[in-house]
């Protein structure tokens, strides 16, 4: 069963971050790289998603004001170890297209629910660090495939050339619905 909570100070992260840094996922491998290079943004967030208890997944949003008023980026820091969940095996392009996947289960709409009537940004680059490069290639191309991203600028960002993915929340929501929604215990 997937549990779906907001970051606070009490919890244990020990585990996974010793995760995180043996998969080479760097920016969510200490609390410095996952909450503190985050937490001076004028708004931010952290969920954190377990999995029979486990740790196996975190995501952040924060404003982005390079962007303007009322814009933020959502699925930062995103992270799944999806072998120690029900979906042992590589998201395919039809599991991302149809969001069978826990980051567009659970990770995207927590950070919708949180900003709902905002503009909402994914940000990808070329970077091999963790699995940056398959969201560049891969997840944002496919969601913008299907009409729920679309591609709006490139530009420099937090010292790298960053592709700026604008969130279509109506059509993200919908496809959604129509493609079924796992069962989660509690969003807090």
């Amino acid at each position: 069963m997937f549990d779906l909570v907001k970051y606070n100070d009490s919890i244990d992260f020990t585990e996974f971050y010793k995760e995180a840094e043996q998969r080479g996922f760097h920016n969510n491998s200490s609390k410095k790289m996952l909450i503190d290079s985050i937490s001076n943004e004028r708004e931010w967030e952290v969920w954190i998603l377990y999995y029979n208890k486990q740790i196996v997944g975190t995501t952040a949003a924060h404003s982005l004001d390079i962007m303007g008023d009322n814009c933020y980026r959502i699925a930062a820091r995103s992270c799944i170890f999806t072998d120690k969940t029900h979906r042992r095996g590589h998201t395919l392009r039809k599991d991302i297209v149809r969001h069978q996947n826990p980051t567009s289960q659970f990770l995207i709409p927590a950070c919708i629910e949180w900003k709902p009537n905002s503009n909402l940004y994914i940000t990808s680059n070329e970077h091999a660090q963790g699995t940056q490069r398959q969201v560049h290639k891969i997840f944002c191309p496919a969601l913008e495939k299907s009409g729920c991203l679309v591609k709006e600028v490139e530009k420099e960002y937090r010292g790298h050339k960053q592709t700026f993915w604008k969130l279509n929340i109506d059509v993200y929501n919908k496809q959604l619905i129509e493609f079924g929604r796992w069962p989660i215990k509690e969003l807090v």
